[in-house]
């Protein structure tokens, strides 16, 4: 049986020239005004996907507020058998159906309800997992080997990723191709002026690991320059529904008792993509604390370098593979010693954050969201060929 496929970046430039008569997409997915990192992603590649000429439409998973897009052509109600059946004509408007994989966004039990849409499809199906589990129940097992049986295509993120789904479940390794996430790559410099900040971002919630950072400022606060922690973004909204901002608060608490309160800041404003990316590339170094050991996808990471900044990470397995050439340092997630003594070295060693720095920007052209649609276009032609060709 033939290996998994990588869509390397040598050939993006020829599949990316020339996209008259590209195919026309439909993507099901959480869509914005939906705060999510699987919205945002959906949304930047359909507009990098039309940028190549590809007409794009979505089937929004229905949420409130509703979305004012003209690309959104219908919404899908999770646990409506009507729905499910509307949603799957909608996307056979198209020549190709994306299909956005991750927990919990789909009805049903752990999510199969998005079978029934893969067998109403009439058109080929790529479907995005977002998240691939070290160690998945028995039916979250069963729904994704029966998503890879049913789809033409099964897209990961990373190297890690792959590597989980080949080794851990019953999946053909001819339908899983690795395609890296894509970013929006800055093309103005910026310059860092005043206190150094030391950035996480993202939608707050349990897990981004930021005790860790906050603990740690204790020890760096007094540094050279004064460096500062800043904690960017709202409450996640299912956090939010669940406890309001207890979490929020509770933090605001940790840095009170911790002696911090001058060097760490919870910004609780939403900021779009431009704004987000001019914030990235003015930290000194972005850091990704994150509490979970087996993370294989993380927009978050994939944004910080496609910026060029140095990144200090816990040691999540998509860090590790995307740091291993220096674009960063990982450090175990149960040493806090560790993460204090990396950070300094960062902040106080120029030629080391430099260096780290210099290394992002090489890996960055890879990441951008326009050569990432392309390897999506390039891969939607092959799918469409070789239906056609069983036909």
């Amino acid at each position: 049986m033939s290996a998994s496929w990588t869509f390397e970046p040598s050939t993006v430039s020829v599949v990316g020239q020339g996209f008259s008569g590209s195919p026309s997409f439909g993507i099901l997915s959480t869509y914005p005004p939906t705060l999510c990192g699987l919205a945002t992603f959906s949304a930047a590649l359909a507009h990098a996907l039309t940028a190549h000429g590809a007409d794009v439409r979505v089937v929004r998973v229905f949420d409130d507020p509703p979305s004012s897009s003209s690309r959104v052509i219908g919404e899908l109600i999770n646990g409506s058998p009507k729905s499910v059946a509307a949603c799957a004509e909608l996307l056979n408007q198209s020549d190709i159906a994306i299909i956005q994989h991750d927990d919990g966004i789909y009805g049903g039990v752990n999510g199969d309800e998005v079978l029934d849409i893969i067998d109403g499809l009439r058109v080929p199906s790529i479907v995005i997992a977002h998240a691939v589990l070290k160690n998945p129940s028995l039916q979250q097992r069963s729904v994704i080997e029966a998503i890879a049986a049913r789809a033409d295509q099964l897209i990961v993120m990373s190297d890690a990723a792959c590597q989980r789904l080949l080794c851990g479940f019953d999946i053909d390794r001819r339908k899983v191709a690795t395609i890296p996430r894509g970013a929006r790559v800055p093309t103005d410099a910026c310059v860092r002026g005043g206190r150094p900040t030391l950035l996480t971002w993202g939608l707050l919630g349990p897990g981004k690991g930021i005790e860790r950072v906050i603990d740690a400022m204790r020890s760096l606060s007094g540094l050279p320059g004064r460096p500062r922690y800043l904690v960017a973004g709202p409450t996640h909204p299912k956090v939010l529904l669940a406890a309001g901002e207890a979490y929020r608060d509770d933090l605001i608490e940790r840095v009170r008792r911790s002696g911090v309160a001058d060097s760490v800041c919870l910004d609780a404003g939403y900021r779009n993509v431009p704004m987000l990316t001019a914030l990235v590339q003015s930290a000194a170094v972005v850091v990704l604390p994150y509490d979970s050991t087996d993370q294989v996808t993380s927009g978050a990471l994939v944004d910080a370098v496609a910026s060029g900044r140095p990144v200090v990470a816990t040691a999540f397995p998509h860090a590790v593979e995307l740091l291993a050439s220096g674009a960063g340092i990982v450090v175990a997630h149960d040493d806090p010693d560790a993460l204090v003594s990396v950070l300094r070295h960062v902040l106080t060693e120029p030629r080391l954050a430099g260096a780290m720095a210099a290394e992002a920007r090489r890996l960055a052209p890879a990441m951008a969201w326009q050569v990432v649609a392309g390897a999506y276009l390039g891969l939607a032609r092959r799918v469409l060929a070789q239906r056609r060709a069983r036909v």
